[in-house]
């Protein structure tokens, strides 16, 4: 475990200011690189599912555009369904039903947040089958992936 002594001199207040502006456009790069990262898997992952399930649309930008917007939406939504989530199996012990519940309102979360991205764009349309194909696999990956059990 390091020992911190109270005259180092590389503590934040005590930088420079050019080492404070390194150190802070380092961060912002970084939390740059990971959303980039995270976006770039959302908009490979569904268009692979869309051209697995013979979804059209009209160029690349609309589909940047919908993976930003299911995103964003997805987070906002993933609040209120997180806390349902909670609510509803504080008093359940079985595991399976845990998981069923947990299944349920993830993937009724991700058809909720595809669907109203759907009906707000033109230029991508997706059946009722390939949202709720899209809805439960999105489920189960993120269960998969998942850190807590």
């Amino acid at each position: 475990m390091p020992v911190h002594n109270d005259n180092d001199d590389d503590t934040f207040h005590k930088m420079k200011i050019k080492e404070k502006t390194a150190v802070v456009a380092g961060i912002i790069l970084l939390i740059l690189l990971v959303g980039s990262f995270v976006l770039g898997i959302y908009f490979f992952g569904l268009a692979g599912i869309f051209e697995l399930l013979d979804v059209h649309y009209k160029s690349v930008w609309s589909l940047i555009v919908f993976v930003i917007s299911f995103f964003v939406l997805s987070v906002i939504a993933e609040l209120f369904f997180k806390a349902v989530f909670v609510l509803s199996i504080r008093n359940i012990t079985a595991k399976l039903y845990v998981f069923f519940i947990r299944i349920s309102m993830k993937g009724s979360s991700n058809w909720l947040c595809l669907f109203t991205v759907d009906e707000f764009m033109k230029s991508i349309t997706l059946s009722l089958k390939a949202e709720i194909i899209c809805a439960l696999l999105l489920a189960v990956l993120e269960i998969v992936f998942d850190d807590k059990e």
